[in-house]
């Protein structure tokens, strides 16, 4: 795929050709100040990875929901690997739980994350997933990405996340953080207990609150105001229900752009962890490169207006369609029972899945 679409509720950016691209987020930054009127992409997880961001030669910004014109049939895709498998997973949130449980080291939150290999019986077309992904997933934020700057020709990023990062207009901030999981039931009673069960969740809640303690402290330098509820809601996508924040900020420097925060915001503890730092670390320790998945992706313009959404919920896609590596994670704490945080990334994992019509494997 030679462009972007990030395709929200409230509106579409689509964009094509490359006037520059850039795999450092500041040189992009420094290029919307130096006349570039827009630019779109991606960050890795880990900031000190190669980002995907692009000055494209066209772009379009149109309101309201994409509605594809056409849905053409998928080929069929199927699971081929794990990485790593399920038992391994239970085993590293197991010594992930015994070191956070620990009173003499600073950990507090760790993302754990695995991810299900892939492949297609024909190419698929990055376009064509996006459009599979909206169908079902019609309030998710939908996104194609083009990870060619980052040194990966022809390779796409592709999601449909609930969690939006941070919007920027005019002096405006807006963000909903996402944490604190729990999946959809098929009662109707049921499932509405378990939305219950999650707002009074005190291991959910204190995952919760290191992600909203952080935001604030990162933010209150930047904002004059910020409006933080003093307790999280539920939200609901198909899989699962989450708990979030709506939170609103007035930036003290108008000249402070969407891209600046989301290089201060990304990672928030919500995909890393807490202490960030460390979490980082230890993440990286355990699982090595997570590429594109938990990053941001959007895009900013020259006015420093823009939408940044978190990369979870999504694929990576090689450059000749025929595989995929799809991720899952979930956040853990001192609390976390270790299979129902495998549990949490097998009902994350079919969010993408589930719209290409690939069964995950049975977890044994």
């Amino acid at each position: 795929m030679n462009g972007f679409l990030l395709a929200t509720p409230g509106g579409v950016v689509r964009t094509t050709g490359t006037r520059a691209s850039f795999d450092e987020a500041d040189a992009a930054a420094a290029a919307l100040r130096g006349g570039a009127e827009i630019v779109v992409g991606a960050l890795a997880f880990d900031p000190a990875r190669p980002a995907a961001l692009t000055v494209p030669e066209q772009a379009a910004h149109t309101a309201g929901p994409w509605r594809p014109a056409a849905l053409p049939e998928l080929p069929g895709v199927r699971v081929i690997g794990e990485m790593p498998s399920a038992a391994e997973h239970v085993a590293r949130v197991t010594k992930l739980v015994e070191l956070l449980n620990d009173p003499g080291q600073p950990l507090r939150k760790v993302v754990a994350a695995r991810s299900l290999l892939a492949a297609a019986d024909a190419p698929l077309e990055a376009e064509v997933v996006a459009a599979h992904l909206i169908t079902r997933h019609p309030q998710a934020n939908v996104f194609a990405v083009d990870l060619t700057p980052a040194g990966r020709p022809g390779d796409t990023l592709l999601g449909a996340t609930p969690e939006v990062l941070v919007t920027r207009h005019g002096r405006t901030v807006t963000l909903r953080p996402l944490a604190g999981t729990l999946p959809r039931l098929a009662d109707p009673e049921a499932d509405a207990a378990q939305a219950r069960e999650l707002l009074s969740s005190t291991k959910n809640r204190d995952e919760h609150a290191f992600v909203i303690d952080w935001i604030r402290e990162r933010l209150a330098p930047v904002c004059a105001e910020l409006a933080i509820p003093d307790g999280p809601e539920i939200i609901n996508t198909h899989e699962v229900w989450h708990l979030a924040t709506p939170i609103t900020g007035r930036l003290r420097d108008p000249g402070t752009t969407a891209l600046d925060l989301a290089i201060l915001l990304h990672p928030t503890p919500a995909v890393c962890g807490t202490p960030t730092a460390l979490a980082l670390e230890t993440i990286s320790d355990l699982e090595g490169d997570r590429g594109f998945y938990s990053g941001a992706v959007g895009w900013c313009d020259d006015r420093g207006d823009g939408e940044w959404v978190v990369a979870i919920r999504c694929a990576e896609l090689s450059a000749d369609g025929l595989a995929l590596r799809a991720f899952g994670g979930g956040g853990i704490v001192a609390a976390s029972d270790p299979r129902a945080e495998l549990d949490e990334t097998s009902t994350k994992l079919r969010t993408f899945l589930g719209g290409l019509h690939c069964e995950l494997p049975a977890q044994g």
